[in-house]
């Protein structure tokens, strides 16, 4: 061939270099029979086809704030060390530890606005009997604050939940110091639905029956 280098690879297609096995390759692969009863028919999901599958589109919302800020504060409570006043709120009671102290905290809770209504209208007419005040319980952050420092509170149950954290986070050196048993629960609402309010940071049992 004249018209073809010697070096090229097409020059001599039939001529086999010295030294060398050449090795075909048989494709054994046997093909997969069609099944008639059961045809494959591939989806086309192009405009105008078939309907494309739902796709999770969370990354591309825009979240409220809140939602922001709460996911922003985990990540920060993950990466930086926590001083320990914090952290004690992370130490909540255990499930079966606070059933029991909502168990005893909701026998002292106080009465609703129906139940003084008829409470009055029974002791109209009678004779009201005067005597010490119901053990019942106490809420509300200086109201329950003043009954530490008078050493009048006997239990205090502290929601581990209340935003901003800095208005609670002093309760527990307070009740240490005035040697006043205290309890960290979770859950402010919780402790809210025992004094029939939307929430409650601290309650507080002041004498038991």
């Amino acid at each position: 061939w004249p018209h073809c280098s010697p070096r090229s690879p097409r020059a001599h297609p039939a001529v086999i270099m010295p030294g060398r096995r050449v090795v075909r390759k048989v494709n054994n692969k046997k093909k997969a029979k069609k099944d008639p009863l059961f045809p494959a028919r591939p989806r086309n999901f192009t405009i105008g086809n078939a309907v494309q599958h739902k796709r999770d589109l969370g990354r591309f919302v825009k979240w409220p704030r809140y939602v922001r800020v709460q996911r922003q504060r985990k990540i920060l409570q993950t990466r930086l060390k926590v001083p320990p006043a914090l952290n004690q709120f992370k130490a909540a009671l255990d499930r079966n530890q606070a059933a029991e102290v909502f168990k005893l905290l909701a026998k002292y809770s106080p009465e609703t606005k129906a139940e003084k209504r008829d409470r009055i209208a029974a002791a109209a007419g009678a004779a009201v009997k005067t005597g010490e005040a119901p053990a019942v319980l106490k809420f509300g952050l200086n109201h329950v604050t003043q009954l530490i420092e008078s050493k009048k509170a006997k239990f205090v149950a502290i929601a581990n939940d209340v935003d901003p954290v800095e208005l609670v986070v002093w309760l527990p050196a307070l009740c240490r110091k005035m040697d006043v048993p205290y309890v960290i629960v979770k859950n402010r609402g919780r402790l809210g639905t025992l004094v029939h309010q939307k929430r409650a940071a601290v309650v507080a049992l002041t004498k038991v029956n």
